[in-house]
């Protein structure tokens, strides 16, 4: 049964909740209740966790999405949910008064602010991953052993992206140069100001 077990580690529920959020949108409930019950987990669909979840439930849910959409889909997707989870991070989570602090502060002084603020909570989105910040001109942020890590890693991406663009500034665009999920030790994320590279 979901959320079973205990001292396993945990991530928060909106990489389940806004996971189903994102599916629903893109393909209806039956999308959705073809890729939860590809992961098993069927019964979130009608109970939605309101509590930190096992980590591998969360990553049962992104590698099913991963290994059972078109590549591009399957991308959309993890974007999605992620900016939903970001959004709800904005509306829930960092106090407002912070938010206005961090808007008004330059974004060299914002950047690092913020970076550790989501280092110190690092475990609602990474789980028993290492997470480790640097800051500077293009900070990165790095997760070691990421539970919940799929090529390129969309869902993180736009999580962080969307933090970075509402607190810090609005051109920030993140991308993995390196992931856990096609062979590295730790998923690596850059942000950058400014048009996407190509």
């Amino acid at each position: 049964m979901p959320g079973e077990g205990a001292g396993v580690a945990r991530v928060g529920p909106n990489a389940i909740t806004q996971t189903a959020a994102a599916l629903r949108a893109a393909g209806g409930e039956t999308l959705a209740r073809a890729m939860f019950g590809a992961a098993g987990l069927a019964p979130y669909l009608s109970a939605p966790p309101d509590e930190m979840v096992a980590e591998q439930e969360a990553a049962r849910l992104h590698a099913a999405i991963a290994a059972g959409l078109p590549p591009a889909q399957a991308a959309a997707v993890a974007r999605d949910a992620g900016r939903r989870t970001g959004a709800y991070i904005l509306a829930h989570r960092i106090p407002k008064p912070v938010q206005k602090l961090l808007r008004w502060l330059p974004p060299r002084l914002a950047a690092p602010v913020l970076l550790a603020a989501i280092r110190r909570h690092a475990w609602t989105f990474a789980g028993s991953g290492d997470v480790t910040t640097t800051a500077g001109r293009s900070p990165v942020l790095t997760i070691a052993r990421n539970p919940l890590a799929t090529p390129g890693c969309p869902w993180h991406c736009a999580v962080l992206e969307t933090l970075f663009r509402a607190l810090v500034a609005a051109d920030t665009h993140v991308e993995e140069t390196a992931c856990c999920a096609t062979g590295a030790s730790a998923c690596r994320f850059v942000f950058r100001r400014g048009a996407p590279e190509r």
